[in-house]
């Protein structure tokens, strides 16, 4: 047997890798093949015929369960409880909405008046199509069951107080 001539050097033994690269393919795949991808989700929003003859168009709300939140520019938003003009609008950074939509339906609610909480939110020409959308996220994550859109009937009042305030 012939020995091997490592010039004085103690000689170390191959190690084969063939296993390990096995085993790193067989959980990539693994994970490939149980990894679940997300879909985006969508929100269906249908809004109403504009003939406002027809019954079936006409939506009687109650101003003590309605809360009104108009989307103004830089993220502000401006909410009221009720009729417009009767009370004056809160204004508030779009992040903070939750604690008074939250605060006005348990209101809504131990009221006694019979009836759903309403969310009507106004979109306007300062706020951006993102804003729309957080909002909309927002009262399904809140699991608001009535919520209407209204783009076309901002009143003149609600779009003065947005222009004195400095958010429409």
């Amino acid at each position: 047997m012939a020995e091997l001539n490592t010039g004085g050097k103690k000689a170390t033994p191959r190690v084969d890798m063939t296993p390990m690269v096995d085993l790193m393919f067989l959980l990539v795949t693994f994970f490939i093949l149980t990894t679940v991808i997300s879909t985006p989700q969508a929100m269906d929003i249908a809004k109403p015929d504009k003939n406002e003859k027809l019954p079936e168009n006409r939506l009687e709300l109650k101003a003590s369960k309605t809360m009104t939140i108009l989307l103004g520019k830089s993220d502000k938003v401006a909410w009221y409880m009720g009729v417009a003009g009767e009370s004056a609008p809160t204004i508030e950074s779009g992040s903070q909405i939750e604690d008074a939509i939250v605060k006005n339906r348990k209101a809504a609610d131990a009221s006694g008046v019979a009836g759903d909480f309403v969310v009507l939110v106004k979109p306007t020409s300062g706020s951006t199509f993102q804003n729309f959308v957080d909002m909309m996220d927002e009262l399904e994550i809140l699991k608001v069951k009535v919520r209407q859109i209204d783009d076309d009937n901002i009143l003149d009042n609600e779009k003065q107080f947005m222009k004195e305030k400095g958010i429409l």
